[in-house]
């Protein structure tokens, strides 16, 4: 009978928790459904605006006038814009130098053009009609019959000047600078050039052949151009618009323009018009984080997660924010600079788990972004800041680490700001000044926000925050200051269990405020009954002896009851109480159940779950430790070891016998971290329990001064029973949970 007890006990026990995992998954899809529908209801859907000025578009006629409910700056896109481009405009084209090789160009082809000419002039075979032709169908140049005339006329010395004259009229021509817009100027230029000593007539020849053969030597350089036009734009500062209250935006009658648009969305009267994102693309979207998210969930399985509270919780602060994002950050100029994006990370690094925080933060800040259809500045600016703030927060064991985080925040959003504005000059010095406050106000409530949220949440629900803990780990706390009055043993051996179980909490990243905590209050139930147990009664005289073992085991397993009713009265959160229930798991107060086995007629009618505590088994790394860590400390006590080898070995049987009765196979603890947890532990004991030097008598009392322990023999505690006196070993007398696998 006593042998098929426990596995049914653990086989019901895996059955429940199968059934509540269960039960959890399904109410996490469920919620996760509902968050995924209302952030796209959140993102997609505008109230319609009851304002008749949030209706206005460009080309409306105004129907009454506007004006501005508040001073306003602001740096306007459009007037800048037109700014920028004027400024650009006004950059003329940029032109190269004249190309010499167009004028040596031309110039020879001038030269083949007149040789040309000699040839046809000598030609006396041809009749004057058919040398008019041949000289017309010179295809560069566009003579008038009177010029060919006068040309085919010219004697043989009047020739010879034109020639020479053609030359040097065109080469001072080319010389100068020829734009393609200039080149008429140039061409009106001509007569001034050619020598005074030459007739009319020949003048007339000379200017129109050499028109002809003018041409263009400079041309624009389009990169030099578009460059200059580049650095004039960068050159125009941000313009800002300035509107003191009660100042006219719009007056009845008036046709609305971009800029009247621009300084409504400013003001907060009009909101900027939706992303080019339809309504199935939002969904495609938040289904796309949502995916991450239970990616994360079911691949790394948060342990704060599994617990209602915590999941609504989550739930709740994510559309909370994501309202608060949809109001603060489109259509605004400094709003979105405001919006407390770390404070969410934070707030759930905190209370889940850093890992957790930093996914958060970063979907936060691609939501911001698309929010800001797009703005990679501000995602950016929402992504950096929370990371930062997380990661640098961890586990929130003292206050300050809140202050800590805030403070890097706001320098992270500080940085974001100038490495965005600076470079670009995409602001004024005003205006970037108000975005540096801006960034430093939301650096204060990403601090703040997450203090008021554990102040809420601590006292209006049972989630358990680092503030509560905080606060209970104080030694003034009433139900300390009542363990210790009532029950000092237990007192005393609460803080020898914490101070072991912090240090092994520590060594695997377990959360050490929480153990330590937990361990303060694990045994708070005994302060029912304080005399019923070893550690707080006078030596040699032991209550236990005048009850039956059945009685005395109720006593000791009822001070879990005891514990979590106290626990309840003096509203401890569920991570603490936890510890109460869970300190003992399952196990069998071995010592009376085998002291009734031996008194009694028939063994076979001992119930063993009357000798059993009442579980569960330890659901959490943290409430493991305190498990082993309360054993050790007293079975260690009661063995009284003389060598860090004895310690070494009774800690070491003492997890492997828990670790094969099944007490921690739902606490998630490794091979590793056992090992661990048994080196913190043989190191703080050997401290605690070292070899005491018998000091002579007169010595005795400065002995006394200078030691933490008696020097006589202190009675063998025990962490959770009572025990009879007499010749019984200590290691059978004193019920510390040693059973042999």
């Amino acid at each position: 009978m006593a042998s098929e007890i426990p596995g049914s006990t653990r086989i019901a026990g895996s059955e429940r928790s199968t059934v509540h995992s269960q039960s959890a998954t399904l109410r996490g899809v469920v919620l996760g459904v509902l968050l995924i529908l209302f952030s796209a209801l959140i993102l997609t859907v505008r109230v319609r605006p009851t304002d008749d000025v949030a209706q206005l578009r460009v080309g409306d006629v105004a129907q009454r006038d506007v004006l501005a409910p508040r001073r306003i700056t602001y740096v306007s896109a459009i007037e800048t814009e037109a700014a920028r481009a004027r400024a650009e405009a006004a950059v003329a084209e940029i032109y190269d130098l004249p190309d010499a090789s167009i004028a040596r160009r031309q110039i020879a082809r001038a030269r083949q053009i007149l040789d040309y000419f000699d040839s046809v002039r000598a030609d006396v075979h041809a009749t004057p009609d058919e040398k008019r032709e041949l000289i017309a169908a010179v295809n560069d140049l566009v003579l008038t019959d009177g010029v060919i005339g006068g040309l085919l006329n010219a004697d043989n010395n009047q020739w010879v000047i034109i020639k020479g004259e053609i030359v040097s009229v065109l080469d001072q021509a080319m010389r100068a600078e020829i734009r393609p817009t200039q080149l008429a100027a140039a061409r009106r230029r001509l007569p001034t050039l050619v020598s005074l000593d030459v007739n009319d007539e020949a003048a007339r020849i000379i200017v129109a052949i050499v028109e002809d053969l003018i041409q263009p030597n400079t041309f624009v350089n389009d990169e030099r151009t578009a460059e200059e036009r580049r650095l004039a734009r960068e050159s125009v500062q941000p313009i800002s618009v300035t509107y003191e209250q009660n100042e006219s935006i719009l007056r009845a009658g008036q046709v609305i323009r971009a800029q009247h648009i621009e300084a409504l969305q400013a003001l907060g009267l009009k909101e900027s018009d939706l992303p080019s994102l339809t309504a199935l693309g939002t969904l495609a979207y938040v289904l796309l984080l949502g995916l991450v998210v239970g990616m994360y969930v079911w691949r790394f399985r948060p342990r704060p997660l599994k617990h209602p509270h915590y999941v609504w919780l989550t739930f709740g602060l994510s559309l909370v924010f994501l309202a608060m994002a949809r109001l603060m950050v489109p259509g605004h100029a400094l709003l979105p600079y405001l919006f407390p994006a770390a404070a969410l990370a934070v707030t759930l690094g905190a209370l889940i788990e850093v890992h957790f925080g930093m996914l958060v933060a970063m979907l936060t800040g691609l939501t911001v972004g698309q929010i800001a259809g797009g703005s990679l500045e501000l995602t950016v600016y929402a992504t950096v800041g929370p990371l930062v703030g997380v990661i640098s927060l961890g586990r929130v064991e003292r206050v300050n680490r809140l202050l800590w985080a805030g403070i890097y925040v706001a320098l992270c959003n500080v940085l974001s700001v100038l490495i965005f504005r600076v470079p670009s000059g995409s602001v004024d010095p005003i205006g970037l000044l108000q975005l540096v406050g801006a960034a430093l106000v939301n650096g204060a409530l990403s601090a703040s926000l997450p203090l008021l949220v554990f102040f809420v949440v601590g006292n209006v629900s049972d989630i358990t925050t680092s503030l509560q803990l905080l606060d209970l780990s104080r030694p003034t706390q009433p139900l300390l200051r009542q363990l210790l009055l009532k029950a000092p043993g237990t007192y005393h051996h609460s803080l020898l269990v914490s101070n072991l179980s912090e240090q092994a909490a520590e060594r695997i990243g377990a959360n050490t405020l929480l153990t330590r905590v937990g361990a303060y209050y694990h045994d708070i139930g005994k302060m029912a009954r304080p005399y019923f147990f070893v550690e707080n009664q006078i030596q040699g005289d032991n209550v236990q002896d005048r009850l039956d073992p059945v009685t005395s085991a109720q006593i000791i397993v009822n001070h879990v009851r005891d514990g979590l009713d106290l626990a309840r009265k003096y509203r401890l959160p569920a991570d603490v109480r936890a510890f109460i229930a869970e300190h003992q798991g399952t196990g069998l107060t071995r010592y009376f159940y085998q002291k009734a086995l031996d008194a009694a007629d028939d063994p076979a009618k001992i119930d063993e779950n009357e000798f059993r505590y009442p579980g569960p088994r330890p659901q959490s790394k943290e409430t493991a430790i305190v498990m082993l860590a309360d054993a050790s400390e007293a079975a260690v006590r009661a063995s009284n070891p003389s060598s860090i080898e004895e310690i070494e070995s009774i800690v070491g049987k003492l997890i492997a016998e828990r670790l094969a009765l099944g007490e921690l196979d739902d606490s998630g603890l490794t091979i590793g971290e056992l090992r661990e947890i048994q080196n913190a532990f043989v190191q703080m004991l050997q401290g605690a329990f070292h070899p005491r030097i018998k000091y002579p008598e007169r010595f005795r009392e400065r002995a006394t001064v200078h030691t933490s322990e008696p020097d006589a023999a202190e009675p063998p505690p025990s962490s959770d029973s009572a025990s009879g006196s007499g010749g019984t070993p200590p290691a059978q007398t004193f019920d510390t949970d040693r059973r042999n696998a």
